[in-house]
């Protein structure tokens, strides 16, 4: 059935058996209401504090549904309801909700092979996936270092820069997400809240820098002036890395101008700086290309995550070689591993996924598909951010997007808020989500907002 996929036509891949909401019983119901109470007393209690927060801003309940079982767009709850999934685990679930064919060849991986031991004997699998992703960088000799999870992938571009330049400063963004591991987490520009209670623990080698916005949501962040201040700000700290998403996700969706990755290009150079594009949301396909970044140019490292994976845990720093000669210096990958990386269930479905993305241009669907949902969405004069398959829709405050989410799962559509200001209500539904489904949710957003 594998090969079948990857050879199929690509109208194939398209998802026909996803079905519209069906809520019987509303939500969260009594079964999901009781999962809640028990991860209540054994969980990290600030999952409950944030609920309450939200509670207290929206003026609505946020326990939270449990999922039981999920296939393709549709999520199934513990109660039974049937949802339209548009979230898809943080935007990993690029193809759906387990995929037979890719979960067909990860149980066949996993019942021969389930663990190797990564950099000192690996399996046939991580070669093949490595050899995929050097494939994806758009110069030769591309060198691979693999981990679990999008932070990862930036921990090891990160120290990759450190070892290339022997500088540790890094320019980052206002309204950046790279994950909240350690050194992630010092290059956040998302919510100051996040690095607040580490402050000590993370130095102060990073400056942060705005992003532009192509959609001038925020004026007077115009493309000379971001550049201008990441000029200053890479000779202030001795910059060795600008990291940058090229389109920032969990921030809102945000679309810089043209040029803007051209522009910082030119200043790593000018500085002796690696770029780092975080292309753990905008790449494999979501944003209408397979690697956004390298459309307007080429970045040192690439960082991907979530999609790579389909769903299953993997994710992947990659990049010029001359980026990566560092680790050969310094006692090569024995400074930077960890018992899964490079898993053969993880390698095998990272290069299944490969494999059907290109072979089915599905970034191709994300722009076509993306462009129709975009325009339903903004039919009722809604302020729609994004590119492909990755949109936020403003509401009037964060107040107003923690409401519309709640009310959507009242209807049977998953939904999350982002932004600076937790504003936005995003949108990251599969690649191959059927376009009714989409329509179908563009209507009950539209009209959700409006109340």
């Amino acid at each position: 059935m594998t090969a079948d996929v990857v050879g199929a036509a690509p109208s194939a891949l398209i998802d026909t058996t996803s079905l519209p909401p069906e809520v019987t019983v509303p939500p969260p119901g009594p079964r999901s209401r009781g999962i809640a109470a028990r991860l209540s007393r054994v969980d990290n209690p600030s999952f409950d504090e944030r609920r309450a927060d939200r509670a207290d801003r929206s003026g609505e309940d946020h326990t939270p549904i449990a999922y039981a079982r999920a296939r393709g767009s549709n999520v199934f709850c513990a109660d039974g309801n049937r949802y339209v999934d548009l979230v898809m685990g943080f935007g990993a679930c690029i193809f759906g909700h387990a995929p037979a064919w890719l979960c067909e060849e990860v149980a066949r991986v996993q019942a021969e092979l389930p663990l190797a031991l990564g950099d000192v004997y690996a399996s046939e699998a991580k070669a093949v996936c490595e050899e995929k992703l050097a494939a994806l960088f758009p110069e030769p000799g591309a060198r691979v270092i693999l981990g679990l999870s999008g932070a990862d992938a930036v921990t090891a571009a990160l120290k990759s820069a450190v070892l290339a330049t022997g500088k540790s400063g890094v320019v980052a963004f206002h309204g950046g997400y790279h994950g909240l591991s350690y050194a992630p987490l010092a290059a956040c520009g998302l919510a100051p809240g996040f690095r607040a209670p580490f402050e000590a623990q993370l130095g102060s080698h990073v400056r942060f820098a705005d992003y532009p916005d192509a959609a001038a949501l925020h004026p007077g962040v115009e493309l000379h002036r971001a550049l201008e201040q990441a000029d200053a700000l890479a000779a202030d700290c001795d910059a060795g890395a600008i990291i940058v998403e090229p389109i920032q996700g969990r921030g809102g969706c945000i679309v810089p101008p043209k040029g803007f990755l051209r522009g910082l290009r030119e200043i790593c150079d000018r500085h002796g700086a690696l770029l780092v594009a975080d292309e753990i949301w905008t790449g494999m396909g979501r944003s209408g290309a397979l690697l956004a970044s390298v459309a307007e140019t080429t970045p040192d490292l690439v960082c991907v995550g979530k999609g790579l994976g389909a769903g299953f845990p993997i994710s992947a720093c990659f990049g010029r070689e001359s980026a990566m000669a560092g680790w050969g210096a310094h006692g090569g990958s024995a400074i930077h591993t960890a018992t899964h990386f490079g898993s053969p269930p993880a390698c095998a479905a990272a290069s299944l996924v490969i494999d059907v993305l290109c072979n089915h241009r599905a970034w191709e669907r994300s722009v076509t598909v993306g462009d129709a949902f975009k325009a339903a969405l903004q039919r009722t004069g809604l302020t729609v951010t994004g590119q492909g398959l990755m949109l936020g829709v403003r509401m009037n405050d964060a107040g107003h997007a923690l409401a519309v989410c709640r009310r959507l799962l009242a209807r049977g559509y998953i939904a999350l808020t982002g932004g600076l200001r937790g504003d936005v209500v995003t949108l990251t539904p599969a690649l191959n989500a059927p376009e009714p489904l989409l329509f179908m949710a563009a209507e009950a957003v539209t009209e959700e907002a409006a109340r």
